[in-house]
């Protein structure tokens, strides 16, 4: 079993990139989801998060936008909420490697770096696409204002330092080119765990 972290920054097309992967044969975790999952009605998160924080809770899950209030007014709020978060997603993501049967498993954490996360996986891949581009992709989604993206790309780590640190770097430029590497950083895995 080969554990592949799949990191870019926001609008690189880590999504669809992640996708590309579950074509090829390989098992998707996603770190967004699984946070989705844990702040839903009923999720791990919720009584937690509500012991500390009875304002962010709303119809038994956790509100992000609320959430995202709490932060604003206490800077600390933020380190108390991952302190919170961060362990149920480690073991949400350890359930889900022992669970899976294929041999490669993308882990998608947009974070890797900044968290330290890449000491836990085989290999990263990281995506990666020029800054105008990226841009263009964020605004044509119309959730954010231009403002709202720098700031989000204030905090994460600069792409083209991500990707001198990765082992696998792939362009999204296009689709087919970016399914053709994926192909390529697949078979090159399979040689390896072929070889171990």
């Amino acid at each position: 079993m080969f554990l592949l972290g799949l990191t870019g920054s926001i609008g690189m097309g880590k999504s669809t990139t992640a996708k590309l992967f579950v074509d090829e044969g390989c098992a998707l975790w996603d770190a967004d989801a699984a946070v989705h999952r844990l702040y839903g009605a009923g999720g791990a998160a919720v009584p937690l998060i509500g012991n500390s924080f009875p304002t962010a809770i709303e119809e038994n899950a956790v509100s992000r936008e609320r959430l995202k209030q709490i932060i604003l007014a206490d800077p600390t709020a933020l380190k108390q909420i991952e302190a919170i978060v961060h362990p149920l997603v480690g073991q949400d993501r350890a359930s889900f490697i022992a669970q899976a049967k294929e041999d490669i498993i993308v882990l998608d954490i947009p974070l890797i770096y900044e968290t330290g996360g890449e000491g836990k996986v085989d290999a990263v891949a990281c995506v990666i696409i020029d800054p105008e581009t990226q841009k263009q992709r964020v605004m044509a989604r119309g959730t954010m204002t231009p403002e709202q993206f720098e700031v989000i790309r204030t905090k994460q780590l600069p792409a083209d330092e991500k990707a001198a640190r990765a082992d696998y770097v792939i362009t999204t430029d296009t689709i087919e080119n970016a399914r053709r590497q994926v192909q390529e950083v697949v078979k090159d895995i399979r040689e390896k765990l072929r070889h171990a």
